[in-house]
């Protein structure tokens, strides 16, 4: 009987030893738990489902049965299906809005069903990212830094009736993020992961020539084409507003007009300007330069320095 009792508190002591290890006291200024701070947990909900289907209302309905008082804000359903790459840009630049303790639910899974496990991050800002281990999560945690990830495999964090093989956003992800905003502790979802999948994007090339890069994206509705040159890069070529550039666009020669925004030229000119997130795109003011000019993603960009010549050889 002594033993048992012993053996019961040695047990207790090992748990109280594992609890404080997951997690730090509020002294040392983390966040207040998802759920917990009196303010209505917020689940930041993105998807490539599209809205053609009832996929997202049903994934909100599982949130909203298990968190009924979380606020689901979306960032998109409109990913480019299967683009990892396109969603991992689109959280890393919604996050910084959002405040510490934030539950991310991010599905943009070609490999569900598959061995890629599923998991939540937290990032050392506070916030926790519920979506798969695809490389989605590189940008922000780049950006933000790693506190730690897990695991989901605690079926207690997913919907009781049998988990699918194909719908994942609901039997998994739904849940899991939705668990987090009600407040349930991150450390008992599942087995740390060490290593977590790294996505490797497309960059620009910068040569005494001119810069080469790679048509990323649209800005849809209105089509403007999205490159992976920063800013910052483009600017090292030499060109002030107002200058007249001409670019190859998929080795096609054209000639546009740098401007600081969409007015700066005639309805229903092309333009060249630096976007909200310091990346050169390509528009057509009040137009759609991708119908107007037959141009999708991917495709390739070539701008020479000021006074150079076209050709990049």
């Amino acid at each position: 009987m002594l033993s048992r009792i012993r053996l019961l508190f040695l047990s207790l002591f090992v748990l109280a030893l594992a609890a404080a290890a997951c997690s730090k006291s509020p002294s040392q200024g983390d966040p207040p738990s998802p759920g917990k701070s009196g303010a209505r947990p917020i689940i930041v909900f993105m998807t490539d489902f599209g809205t053609a289907n009832d996929a997202v209302a049903i994934c909100k309905a599982v949130m909203l049965g298990i968190a009924p008082d979380a606020r689901i804000m979306d960032i998109t359903h409109q990913v480019t299906p299967y683009s990892i790459e396109d969603a991992s840009r689109f959280l890393e630049a919604a996050s910084p809005y959002y405040p510490a303790g934030a539950v991310f639910v991010a599905v943009v899974d070609p490999g569900v069903g598959t061995s890629r496990k599923p998991m939540v991050v937290k990032s050392k800002k506070g916030q926790y990212f519920v979506l798969p281990d695809n490389g989605l999560i590189t940008p922000v945690i780049d950006r933000d830094g790693l506190d730690s990830a897990r695991e989901i495999t605690n079926p207690n964090w997913m919907i009781p009736s049998a988990i699918s093989s194909t719908f994942h956003g609901r039997d998994i992800f739904s849940p899991a993020g939705a668990h987090l905003a009600a407040g349930w502790d991150f450390c008992l979802v599942g087995p740390e992961i060490p290593q977590l999948v790294r996505l490797t994007p497309r960059t620009s090339t910068l040569t005494d020539k001119g810069i080469s890069g790679d048509i990323i994206s649209l800005d849809d509705p209105f089509g403007s084409l999205v490159t992976d040159i920063p800013g910052d890069e483009f600017k090292k070529l030499g060109y002030n507003l107002g200058d007249k550039l001409r670019i190859e666009i998929n080795k096609k020669s054209v000639t546009l007009p740098y401007v600081k925004t969409f007015m700066d030229a005639p309805v229903g000119d092309s333009l060249v300007f630096i976007d909200s997130r310091d990346r050169v795109s390509i528009a057509v003011n009040q137009g759609n330069y991708s119908k107007k000019f037959n141009v999708e993603p991917p495709g390739a960009i070539f701008i020479p320095r000021k006074g150079a010549p076209l050709k990049e050889k």
